[in-house]
């Protein structure tokens, strides 16, 4: 008697156009928002380097005005077709910094 073996394959999509979770979404990932909560630098550095971008770049934000927040909001928004706007990206980073932060590392997760 053979034994036959299935594999399924499941694919997430997301939409271009839009962020996969909203700024305010914590409890879509727990892990990402207590990382945020306990080690917030370490969860800064992981999400840079998911990006691809130095992980000691998060170091430079209180020195360069939250430029490395911004750009890499910039990035992560042209890479996956995102709409928004540089001004936005400005205003976000500014009001809401942590939250901001922590949306960017669930996308990054989401679309990895």
């Amino acid at each position: 008697m053979a034994v036959q073996h299935q594999v399924t394959s499941v694919t997430t999509t997301y939409s271009t156009g839009s962020w996969s979770t909203g700024l305010g979404d914590c409890c879509s990932d727990m892990g990402t928002c207590c990382c945020a909560m306990w080690c917030f630098p370490c969860m800064q550095c992981q999400t840079t380097s998911q990006h691809g971008w130095c992980c000691c770049m998060p170091v430079l934000d209180p020195l360069a005005c939250m430029a490395v927040t911004i750009c890499l909001r910039k990035s992560i928004r042209e890479k996956h077709g995102i709409e928004g706007s540089l001004g936005n990206d400005i205003l976000l980073s500014c009001c809401c910094y942590p939250c901001t932060w922590c949306q960017m590392s669930r996308e990054l997760k989401n679309r990895s």
